[in-house]
């Protein structure tokens, strides 16, 4: 139980904390944010769960494939948010995302790749 909520709370403060620097810097917390730090996360507590090796290299292969829908997500927020507000740019990016995750586990089901 100790663990859990030393996982709940060192995985919060980072995300605090890159919230915290985009305050201060629009560059620098886009910085932070970018980083694979949930990924990093994930991985070091699967390692310190005794997980094998071959689960968390499994994470880090899927991750990979899972962060490429999301990218077209990033181009079009900043223009709906720009236009339409809030709302509407989350939820178009969520739809955008969506339909690019389809697309790219179609067209990687051809080369054996299956993601859902």
């Amino acid at each position: 139980m100790n663990l859990i909520i030393v996982k709940y709370l060192f995985s919060a403060g980072i995300i605090v904390l890159a919230s915290e620097l985009a305050k201060k810097s629009d560059k620098f917390g886009a910085l932070v944010a970018s980083l694979p730090l949930m990924t990093f996360l994930v991985m070091f507590w699967l390692y310190v769960e005794k997980e094998p090796p071959g689960k968390i290299a499994q994470h880090a292969y899927y991750t990979f494939w899972y962060v490429i829908p999301t990218l077209p997500m990033f181009l079009l927020f900043p223009y709906l948010i720009k236009q339409y507000g809030f709302w509407v740019a989350v939820s178009g990016s969520v739809l955008l995302t969506v339909a690019c995750f389809a697309s790219l586990s179609l067209i990687l089901k051809k080369f054996d790749i299956n993601l859902i």
